[in-house]
């Protein structure tokens, strides 16, 4: 397994953050309880390039100093990325690869490598876990074996991996129905290719995280989604949807629903200024 340094990493602020107070011994169940308290406490965003801020440092140092020190969220390669730290910090053996997501894509053309995921060894354990914290809305709530043609029952969803190409497509079933969310290959990225896709879905002017404003949040009971202006929040019992009236609601909802602190952005009249700009985006 490859392994990245992670000076700058706080381990024990980290998992303050997310509220674990549990074993950290490099289980099998402990990596469960880790990914678990990891989503419903740190949120899925991408403020930092929708306010024209590029992500392009993906150290521990940075990547803790954010979604830790700042209270903030972010997208795959931080999330993903501090959730490596940890692991490798904690015994776990780390690789990270480089996906392809095709969820919510109406074209069948290629997309570009621009999502990161990671393949999980415990000590003693010869199976590979699939980890990803960093998908947004749909991303998986548990570890699941990195393993084709197996259904795998997570908190919410089933999942299940098929190969494909050099590599697997992630699908999940919702509704009754396989949807593929991401490919992926089985080549460890190195931190340059990491940062370099960063770079470009933070900077590049059609992307989607520059173009409009997206957050999620993943509880143990629920899917919190949040697009513009409009909030879905998926249950077991149904889709509750709220649409927001103006910026300053859609900020209150940043704020309080999924804990983002948004003082360090600038200032709070030039955030719901862009943030009115992409209400409906």
């Amino acid at each position: 397994m490859t392994t990245d340094v992670s000076p700058g990493l706080d381990l024990a602020a980290y998992l303050d953050r997310i509220g674990y107070t549990g074993p950290t011994a490099a289980t099998v169940d402990t990596l469960s309880a880790l990914v678990s308290a990891h989503l419903r406490s740190i949120p899925f965003e991408n403020l930092d390039p929708l306010m024209g801020i590029p992500v392009a440092d993906l150290s521990a140092a940075a990547l803790s100093a954010k979604l830790v020190q700042r209270r903030r969220g972010g997208y795959c390669f931080e999330q993903n990325g501090v959730m490596g730290y940890v692991l490798t910090e904690l015994g776990y053996g780390v690789e990270r690869l480089g996906g392809r997501v095709v969820w919510m894509r109406d074209s069948d053309e290629l997309p570009a490598q621009t999502h990161e995921t990671l393949s999980v060894t415990v000590p003693g354990d010869d199976g590979r876990w699939l980890v990803d914290v960093g998908l947004g809305g749909q991303t998986l709530s548990s570890p699941i074996l990195l393993e084709a043609g197996l259904v795998q029952q997570t908190r919410h969803e089933p999942y299940r991996l098929r190969e494909h190409a050099d590599g697997y497509m992630l699908e999940s079933q919702i509704r009754d129905e396989w949807r593929p969310l991401y490919m992926f290959g089985i080549r460890p990225q190195p931190l340059i290719d990491r940062e370099v896709a960063s770079w470009y879905v933070s900077t590049h002017p059609d992307s989607g995280f520059v173009q409009g404003l997206t957050a999620a949040l993943v509880t143990d009971d629920a899917r919190c989604n949040l697009r513009g202006r409009h909030l879905a929040i998926h249950s077991a019992d149904g889709t509750e949807r709220v649409r927001f009236e103006d910026a300053a609601a859609v900020m209150t909802a940043l704020t309080e629903r999924f804990g983002i602190d948004l003082t360090n952005l600038g200032d709070s009249t030039d955030i719901e200024a862009r943030i009115t700009e992409v209400l409906d985006t």
